[in-house]
């Protein structure tokens, strides 16, 4: 009789990704296999595969949820509103409220350490990144209001961006006060989008 945790589905799912952060949490990533978190998960390797189809992801799992976002402040956003405003409302809404794409949870220090020590982990979010940056390309694209190159903008805004979450994360590593990084990381981004609406113009 199959398990019932090898039927898929999200509880599945979520089960998977728990117990491979708390693995690899515990013991770094490179020391855990996914045949491991399989067997602590209760299912096969298989099926982890099903869910995560690379090892990298059972940790880096948030690539979906950044493209949304990225796809949302493009065509969702409000009449009369630039492209370049729409991603800084977004950007500002992940530093203000701690959302783990920021950097800026509370809870966040082991995870980006646990990435800084892995050279797998780092190859896999510069992929993310630039599997962004083609996302955002392709949704300036289809934009009619836009009026610029779509991907130099899309290029300086992930880039951009990367930059600035990397350096946070350098700091909240080396244990610098939360408040503090937080404040910088505030004062990056508007550097950054300052740059772009002065580069790109108030119509993009």
């Amino acid at each position: 009789m199959p398990r019932t945790s090898e039927r898929g589905g999200p509880q599945t799912r979520a089960k998977i990704l728990d117990v491979a952060i708390t693995l690899f949490l515990d013991r770094g990533y490179d020391n855990v296999t996914v045949a491991e978190v399989a067997r602590a998960a209760g299912v096969s390797s298989v099926t982890v595969f099903k869910h995560f189809p690379r090892k990298e992801d059972l940790f880096l799992d948030r690539a979906d949820d950044a493209a949304a976002l990225l796809r949302s402040a493009i065509g969702d956003r409000d009449a009369g509103v630039t492209i370049v405003a729409s991603l800084q409302d977004a950007i500002s809404v992940l530093a203000d409220t701690a959302h783990p794409l920021s950097g800026l949870d509370e809870r966040s220090v082991a995870f980006l350490r646990t990435v800084a020590g892995s050279a797998a982990l780092i190859a896999r979010a510069r992929q993310i990144g630039a599997e962004l940056q083609a996302v955002l390309t392709e949704e300036l694209q289809q934009d009619e209001a836009f009026e610029g190159d779509s991907a130099l903008l899309a290029a300086f805004f992930i880039n951009g961006y990367a930059s600035v979450l990397v350096e946070t994360s350098r700091r909240r590593i080396a244990g610098d006060p939360l408040d503090k990084v937080a404040t910088d990381h505030r004062a990056r981004l508007e550097a950054l989008m300052d740059a772009l609406i002065h580069g790109f113009g108030a119509r993009s």
